[in-house]
């Protein structure tokens, strides 16, 4: 407040050389200067106190000329910082208090009527210019808030986007990974456990696992090269329902037979993201039952049309001991796989009960 108190200082001191140079007794004019310097040191005490200075200053104005300076102060000040009420009625206060003032210390050559309109209309423009004061601050304190907001929800955002890459990502390489290395594991351990097989068929199972690997291999580089923002290599083409038939063929070298019951009509009008979907559920399904019920048969059934929905049921027996799995897991395959499919637009169920484990998915197939 130091350069609004200067400011009044001014004019404390110019009112007082007016006042001396129109022949006011010198007394007056030095009784009217002190006035007007304790008007001015009470300005700086107008953010603490508004109110309560800008009615002091403003009786102040009444007994002096030299008090109208910090009074138009304090009253700028009162009308920043509180409600336009409460300004509007210090400003009635200090307004009756110069009109007194003109009153019995009248101004020559200025008649009380235009005397009180110059008060009146002096403090109305004081009134709204500290409105106008007080609403460009509100408005650059809420501009401000709100780029903080922006600042801290946009924070969020790429938080919350990183986040579901990593899920993705996460997921995906389930998807891919799971499915080979549980092909891998079965075959690994057919070879330890018959160590006594025909040359042929030992041949045939390490073919079987050299493949698994390269694929295994191929798939893992497809979800790494996800995380290369300036890979501009070939795309594998993604599954989709018409690789199931091989995914169906794998599982059943690798010793799980599986029967299919397809009912699909118009298989190919199916959507690339449903088509996509079926097959990451089938593929969690037979690496399921792998896992958890080696050789034990497994049935497929696949039924839908174009306008209704896309229906999967996988079901195979549970294993006799009902031991855990023969291959680990990370025992979050069907979470993931759930919330793929309800991004899809689709339900997943899965549960276990009679003596058996099912999966059963809806996705939407539109018209």
């Amino acid at each position: 407040m130091w350069p609004w108190s200067l400011a009044a200082a001014a004019g404390v001191l110019a009112t007082s050389w007016g006042e001396y140079s129109s022949g006011t007794a010198l007394w007056v004019v030095v009784l009217d200067l002190v006035l007007g310097a304790a008007g001015c040191v009470l300005v700086l005490a107008l953010p603490r106190r508004p109110v309560m200075v800008g009615l002091v200053l403003g009786v102040l104005a009444g007994l002096a000329p030299t008090g109208t300076p910090p009074a138009s102060v304090g009253m700028l000040g009162v009308a920043r910082h509180r409600r336009f009420a409460v300004a509007a009625g210090v400003a009635a206060v200090s307004a009756v208090a110069h009109i007194l003032r003109g009153w019995w210390r009248p101004i020559p050559g200025l008649g009380l009527v235009w005397w009180t309109v110059l008060v009146i209309v002096g403090h109305a423009a004081l009134l709204g210019w500290g409105a106008l004061l007080a609403a460009q601050q509100a408005l650059i304190t809420s501009l401000a808030e709100r780029a903080r907001r922006a600042e801290a929800e946009q924070g969020r955002r790429v938080a919350e986007a990183r986040a579901a890459e990593r899920t993705r990502i996460a997921r995906e390489m389930h998807d891919v990974l799971a499915h080979r290395l549980s092909l891998l594991a079965t075959y690994a351990g057919a070879l330890e456990y018959r160590p006594d097989m025909p040359a042929d068929k030992l041949a045939t199972a390490a073919g079987v696992i050299r493949s698994t690997v390269h694929q295994a291999l191929d798939e893992l580089r497809d979800v790494i090269s996800l995380l290369r923002e300036d890979d501009t290599g070939p795309a594998r083409p993604v599954p989709a329902l018409a690789d199931v038939p091989a995914l169906i063929a794998e599982s059943r070298t690798a010793g799980t037979p599986v029967e299919v019951h397809d009912e699909l009509t118009e298989p190919d009008t199916l959507p690339p993201v449903a088509g996509r979907t079926a097959y990451r559920v089938l593929q969690e399904a037979l690496t399921n039952a792998r896992k958890h019920a080696p050789g034990k048969p497994v049935t497929v059934a696949l039924g839908g049309t174009r306008g209704e929905r896309l229906h999967i049921a996988v079901s195979n027996p549970l294993a006799a001991n009902g031991g855990p799995a023969t291959i680990p897991g990370t025992g979050t395959g069907l979470v993931g796989l759930t919330e793929r499919v309800r991004l899809a637009g689709g339900r997943l169920d899965h549960q276990a009960g009679a003596g058996a484990f099912e999966v059963r998915a809806w996705l939407p197939w539109p018209a």
